[in-house]
């Protein structure tokens, strides 16, 4: 029975009452809702909108194409769904922690280890895909604007770096460093095996090894953490700014592009039928995460109760109908079938169109969305593992608060590190992938935990409450489970390894000093 022991609603709010716990109360509803925005429109609709609507026939995955606009307010809807869940669940308990904070509230400790391990693959890793992309436009930008060129071995990640040229049958990592050293000394055709032969060319080599990064997410990534680190009003802020920076320059993709939408383009409008819609849906699906972001700061909000619901509701309806409108733009510029394997999109249909100054305002603007999203994502995740140590399911050095800027600066610093190394070196496509699985995971326990706890306690006080809770609850649990479905079977295979690994630490600590289980005893 330890396993399922649960939190009162009482002993959560007196947890975050402590006084070496407390973080500084700024936020209100417009800095909730700018937060919101801030961790919705980021890499998701710069990078993946193209991916969705192409497909890629090839790996299994059905185009969405026109229809790509279905797969939005699909998602939408079953994103609302979750976020009436997250809105009434946050208004209950304006505490820190998210899902994590909630599932100990109503499935139990073990539950709460499992959804606080699983945030780690929808904050931490989401944010290595965004550092990535941002990586990309910002490479971009500064060689299409300021004419400075990186390096490509300082851009690139190991994996696509050595990604092999079509055709070509595949290598083991031993033959392709043969077949690299071979090249550099001039006695192999390396350029006729790797897609990306220049890279490996002109990288420096460590022991053999070509040494490619991805350096522009790092540096991104610890300018990003040292803000979080120097406080929350700060970090809000500099959001806001880059929020208004960011829906401009969509409206203005959607206002430029309409002139050039010829609508030959959405013909046929669902050219794969359903499955394609439902394939769509899993990627788009990316770039809706980041909503329930807003309730992690919980802690920092002058009126939970009420500024809570209001951010996320009106960040999640605001960017619903600029997506719909940039999709309807995009594959109505040019045929979506064009759009497969093109890393920023949104560039790429002005540049068809010769209008370079917009598209490199749009690169801009890429980098701004990914730099907002990246700075909620990394606010988010420090105060997961605050709110995990207060339970004593993580060592106490996570929960540490700075006595000058009142942030959970240790966990800051860690966050920044474990996002940080995996930009470097790891490949997009997959960490979305797994961010993507991650998050649909927690939205599922939100959705449950909102009904348990209308049995368990009816009578608790809930400023705000999910209207017709038995029927939307479980549709935005069926829906989930109809996006991953989405998925490839191979992300599913890495998830339940990664939860694994967590059960491991678990056992192996956070049984052991689990601060309500050391009551019970």
């Amino acid at each position: 029975m330890r396993l399922f022991r649960t939190k009162t609603l009482e002993q959560l709010k007196a947890s975050a009452e402590e006084p070496e716990h407390q973080l500084k109360k700024n936020l209100g509803a417009l800095d909730l809702t700018m937060f919101g925005i801030g961790a919705i429109i980021g890499a998701g609709i710069f990078s993946s909108i193209g991916t969705a609507a192409a497909g890629n026939l090839a790996g299994g995955r059905s185009p969405a194409g026109p229809a790509l606009v279905l797969s939005i307010l699909i998602v939408a809807l079953i994103c609302g769904f979750t976020a009436l869940a997250y809105a009434e669940m946050a208004s209950m308990i304006p505490v820190s922690g998210s899902a994590y904070t909630y599932a100990y509230a109503t499935l139990g400790e073990l539950m709460a280890w499992i959804i606080g391990w699983d945030l780690l693959l929808e904050y931490a890793i989401s944010n290595v895909a965004v550092a990535i992309s941002w990586g990309d436009y910002a490479r971009s930008f500064l060689s299409s604007v300021f004419h400075v060129n990186i390096p490509g071995w300082l851009a690139m990640d190991p994996r696509s770096a050595f990604k092999l040229a079509e055709g070509v049958a595949p290598m083991t990592l031993g033959a392709k460093l043969e077949l690299v050293a071979q090249a550099k000394a001039g006695l192999a055709n390396g350029a006729a095996v790797f897609t990306n032969w220049e890279v490996l060319r002109n990288a420096p080599t460590l022991g053999g090894f070509p040494v490619t990064v991805n350096f522009l997410a790092v540096v991104i990534t610890v300018i990003i953490t040292w803000l979080c680190y120097i406080g929350i009003r700060e970090s809000a802020r500099a959001n806001g700014v880059m929020v208004v920076l960011k829906v401009l320059i969509l409206l203005t993709v959607v206002g430029l592009g309409a002139r050039f939408v010829q609508t030959t383009n959405w013909t046929p409008f669902v050219p794969h039928g359903w499955p394609g819609i439902q394939a769509g849906a899993a990627i788009i699906f990316f770039a809706f995460i980041g909503f329930d972001a807003v309730s992690t700061t919980a802690e920092e909000c002058r009126d939970p109760g009420k500024d809570l619901p209001r951010g996320i509701l009106a960040s999640l309806l605001i960017c619903t109908f600029i997506y719909a409108g940039v999709a309807l733009v995009v594959t109505g510029m040019v045929h979506y079938t064009r759009l497969g394997g093109i890393a920023d999109p949104l560039s790429y249909i002005f540049t068809q169109q010769r209008m370079t100054v917009a598209a490199g305002f749009i690169s801009f603007g890429a980098v701004i969305a990914t730099t907002a999203a990246l700075l909620v994502y990394q606010v988010g995740q420090p105060r997961i593992f605050m709110s995990m140590s207060r339970d004593g399911l993580l060592g106490p050095w996570f929960s540490r608060i700075h006595p000058r800027f009142r942030t959970p600066s240790n966990a800051t610093i860690l966050t920044g590190f474990l996002v940080a190394v995996p930009a470097a070196l790891l490949n997009i496509d997959e960490v979305v992938e797994l961010a993507n699985i991650g998050t649909l995971f927690a939205f599922v326990i939100v959705c449950g935990a909102v009904l348990i706890l209308r049995r368990r306690r009816p009578e608790a006080p809930r400023k705000f409450r999910m209207p017709l809770p038995w029927l939307i609850a479980p549709a935005g649990i069926l829906g989930c489970v109809w996006i991953a479905r989405g998925l490839p079977a191979l992300t599913w295979y890495r998830f339940f390894a990664w939860l694994g690994l967590g059960l491991v630490v678990y056992f192996a600590y956070g049984w052991r000093k689990s601060r309500l289980g050391s009551r019970e005893t």
